[in-house]
């Protein structure tokens, strides 16, 4: 086994380093740094967004969420994934004729720029610190929990976060955006080929689909029908999730970044189709692995599961590449979010490019270090934390489309989305009720925020054209 770990580790480790090497110059200046050059294909893009959007969580949480909650997992992830391809599909051309007109550093100094106030761009970036931070942290904690368990004598618990975003720091001070995505490319292909060996194992070890079933419909027939067998599932839940899930690219500034440096709108296209082919799979084999612990694992706790269905239940080399496929999974994510982090910090900078290089770069090792510190003490809930984080920054789309939209949005959307931002954290403190009438929060604030903000908008819209008219 150890043999096989260095191995690969050895590979993945070289290749990442190719990678900086290809991404360094002297010569870049802030933007090539933050950017990539802005010159990113299709299959680069593509690679590198569903390395960002699949993580660990994807890798460990979903076949844990399978094997706990059911095939609504499916509805929770799959289908809200293929609502966001065709979200995708018009926000990129949007974003992109917004972004050249305004110029684009970052989604905060986007917003700052559209709506001449500077509330509005650090609105985005408290909204993406308080809630990416977490995100980033339940990675490292799904990687730490996993290796722990299955190395429990090799390294302190913290030992394995603590050289995860060493190496994260390492080639993304090197090589800064263009690194990361090449590395995404690097790590997409690992996860996605280690997902669906380890998922066809699993599948054939419960005695294939049709035989997997009957065994789960015997022993627990609730993980086959909704809401699952703890509840979980219901209408609101899952109309919410679709929601928060579809507006990723709007609220999350790793994946609206990643739409802005793609070569040209043809490349965002194809890229948005690719992903949803990309999610099919990749979420599929996590299924067959929930299966599998539904039928072998079905008390077990999360690290044991995990431990025994990716490790000790496989063949030594594809545990081995199972062991780089889960670190690779979490690096994508972890690079990504925080170095998105340190690009709309810098987006809120005035100063010299020289000046706003340096402070970008401090940022991101101090952002690290704050993600070390809470990777502790998050839970082993990876998929409901992950869900928190979505709907917590999509609190602030309001304001994003409002900039997109229109070439002078209204301040009223600041104002909504502030108070949207401020009324989820309340609810997470438990200052206010997590339900109101037997319905979820969050699914509440999402429909008064569809019909506040459509009331908003359409009301601009038409104050707009009666201005034009008047001057024509």
């Amino acid at each position: 086994m150890i043999g096989w770990l260095v191995f690969f580790f050895t590979l993945f480790i070289a290749m990442l380093g190719y990678a900086s090497y290809r991404s360094y110059s002297k010569e870049r200046t802030s933007d090539d740094f933050i950017f990539a050059g802005s010159n990113i294909g299709t299959i680069l893009g593509f690679l590198t967004f569903s390395a960002a959007l699949f993580s660990a969580f994807t890798f460990m949480g979903m076949p844990d969420f399978f094997r706990t909650h059911g095939v609504g997992a499916w509805i929770f992830l799959a289908l809200s994934d293929a609502l966001m391809v065709f979200f995708l599909i018009w926000f990129g051309f949007a974003l992109r004729k917004r972004a050249s007109i305004n110029g684009y550093k970052g989604v905060a100094g986007l917003m700052k720029s559209c709506y001449g106030n500077s509330f509005a761009g650090y609105l985005v970036f408290a909204s993406a610190f308080l809630f990416l931070i977490p995100y980033v942290a339940i990675q490292i904690r799904g990687i730490s929990i996993f290796l722990d368990a299955a190395f429990p004598d090799m390294l302190p618990y913290w030992s394995w976060s603590a050289l995860l975003v060493f190496i994260m720091l390492i080639y993304s001070e090197i090589g800064g955006l263009k690194a990361i995505v090449y590395s995404d490319a690097i790590q997409g292909v690992i996860m996605l080929t280690v997902i669906w060996i380890i998922g066809v194992t699993c599948l054939q070890m419960s005695g294939g689909l049709e035989a997997g079933l009957e065994k789960v419909s015997a022993t627990n027939p609730d993980l086959l029908t909704l809401p699952g067998p703890k509840g979980l599932f219901t209408s609101p839940f899952l109309i919410a999730s679709a929601i928060a899930i579809v507006l990723i690219p709007v609220s999350q500034p790793q994946f609206t970044t990643r739409l802005v440096v793609m070569k040209n709108l043809k490349s965002v296209h194809r890229m948005a189709y690719a992903v949803g082919i990309f999610a099919m799979l990749v979420i599929l084999p996590t299924a067959f692995i929930g299966l599998y612990g539904a039928i072998k694992y079905p008390d077990a706790s999360t690290a044991d599961f995990l431990t025994n269905a990716l490790l000790f239940d496989q063949a030594v080399p594809v545990a081995a590449l199972a062991v780089v496929g889960l670190f690779a999974a979490c690096l994508s994510t972890t690079n990504a979010q925080i170095f998105a982090l340190g690009t709309e910090l810098r987006s809120l900078l005035s100063g010299s490019d020289k000046t706003n290089m340096r402070i970008t770069k401090i940022s991101i090792m101090v952002f690290s270090l704050i993600v070390l510190v809470f990777s502790t003490y998050m839970s082993n809930e990876l998929v409901l934390l992950a869900r928190v984080s979505f709907t917590g920054t999509s609190m602030i789309a309001p304001v994003v489309l409002g900039a997109v939209i229109f070439t002078k949005p209204p301040q009223s959307l600041i104002v909504l989305s502030t108070l949207a931002l401020g009324t989820f954290i309340a609810s997470l403190l438990e200052i206010v009720p997590g339900k109101i009438a037997g319905l979820p929060i969050d699914y509440l604030m999402y429909g008064a925020l569809f019909v506040i903000t459509a009331i908003i908008m359409i009301t601009h819209s038409q104050t707009q054209k009666k201005q034009h008219a008047t001057q024509s």
